[in-house]
């Protein structure tokens, strides 16, 4: 017989039930998203997922390193403008954005089953897969100079020992001594990078009272990002102590001698260098080449509406590591990228709106104390690449007070990248 109270029970049962999901609902997992690399590109995407989908997407970075060293500002460090602590950034605060960080390798991505294999043997499925693992370098792109030489002629174009190796290198060039860089060819990370050391190195032995010390610049291209301000730089700073010469000048660098010093051009022998910098070409980080994304020239090709690979509709690749039409290679570029990246992710993964992709980028340069110089433009998706919409670039001549405004925007540029990035 039902009582009363059965009656009173059962319903109660009911009203609590009905406020509850649907079986299937509590079921249904978070899409998920894995995220490879900490840097300026990687980061961000996945700070911007998690964010702004209000934790509805699971987000997950995959980045070996407790901290990450920005190449972007290690020049004013090597010319003492900056310490090295104000260069190096955790991943702290991005856990309260939902990101979960691991700290391992990511050894390759098994796109079949959709799956980031860490060295450690773990595997982390995924339902999209964010590529931004910077650069590697090429290492027998110098006749003479490999891995084992970057002790003796540092690259310091990937960040950490190398670029505190450099600056103590630098620091030990005793007055009269030489200084020669062998510039990368093209593509390369941050195309303005090498001059703006360049002025660095120049600007911190002429500090020391070392201006009977030489910089020779020895470039396998036949023109440079920013040359004609960085040259007009060079001789208003520091006449006399910096050479520039092209491939039409020295012909080529035949060989260098990391145990005595000595590079080999086609032109002249520079023999008991007080300091080699050896910037060799470059290529896609090696997960990126492992997992079939790159191309013949060692770097990835993407969508430039979406920045997806132009192999796999379910990776994202950005920053130096991807093909990015009129874009450099600059941490601006790949911050810009991750946010367009970001914003695809979650149309796809939760329906959230989405708006035809529009990228940045801004290089600012430092010369001398309060003489900075500036390149960028706007860009979009057009005829099947990234397309400059418009560009500006600091003018030859300009007043010492733009100049110095233009150094207190990029100091105010590190501050807010750098905040978005890991704020």
């Amino acid at each position: 017989m039902t009582t009363r109270r059965d009656i009173l029970i059962g319903s109660g049962a009911i009203a609590a039930a009905s406020t509850l999901p649907a079986p299937a609902v509590l079921a249904m997992p978070k899409p998920r998203v894995v995220v490879i690399g900490g840097g300026a590109g990687g980061a961000t995407a996945a700070k911007y997922i998690a964010k702004d989908s209000d934790r509805m997407i699971a987000v997950t970075l995959v980045e070996e390193n407790p901290n990450y060293q920005t190449c972007f500002h290690s020049n004013l460090f090597l010319g003492g403008f900056r310490d090295y602590a104000s260069i190096l950034h955790d991943y702290r605060k991005l856990p309260a954005h939902g990101v979960e960080v691991v700290r391992a390798r990511a050894q390759v991505i098994d796109r079949e089953k959709k799956q980031v294999v860490l060295a450690d043997g773990r595997r982390l499925p995924y339902d999209r897969v964010v590529v931004s693992p910077g650069i590697d370098l090429k290492y027998d792109s110098v006749p003479g100079w490999g891995r084992e030489h970057e002790e003796r002629m540092p690259h310091a174009w990937k960040p950490g020992a190398q670029t505190r190796l450099l600056k103590r290198r630098l620091d030990a060039v005793p007055n009269g001594g030489t200084i020669v860089m062998i510039a990368p060819p093209n593509p390369y990370r941050c195309p303005p990078g090498p001059y703006e050391r360049v002025s660095m190195f120049a600007h911190a032995l002429k500090g020391a009272g070392k201006t009977k010390s030489k910089i020779f610049v020895l470039d396998p291209k036949e023109a440079f990002s920013k040359q004609a301000l960085f040259q007009e730089g060079w001789e208003n700073h520091y006449k006399g102590m910096v050479e520039w010469l092209g491939p039409k000048v020295h012909d080529g660098i035949k060989s260098v001698d990391p145990k005595t010093g000595t590079v080999v051009t086609g032109f002249e022998t520079y023999k008991d260098c007080a300091l080699v910098n050896v910037i060799p070409a470059q290529m896609a980080g090696a997960i990126a080449r492992d997992s079939g994304l790159a191309n013949q020239t060692g770097f990835c090709a993407i969508l430039p509406e979406s920045m997806k690979s132009a192999v796999d509709p379910n990776i994202f690749v950005l920053g130096d590591a991807c093909i990015a039409g009129d874009m450099p290679k600059s941490a601006f570029s790949a911050n810009s990228q991750a946010k367009v990246a970001a914003m695809t992710i979650r149309g796809e993964l939760i329906n959230a709106r989405t708006f035809p992709a529009r990228y940045a980028n801004t290089c600012w340069s430092l010369i001398d104390t309060d003489d900075t110089v500036k390149v960028g433009g706007a860009y979009e998706a057009k005829d099947g690449k990234i397309t400059a919409s418009s560009t500006f670039v600091s003018k030859t001549g300009e007043t010492a007070e733009l100049r110095k405004q233009t150094q207190a925007e990029n100091m105010g540029w590190y501050a807010g990248i750098v905040e978005d990035i890991f704020g």
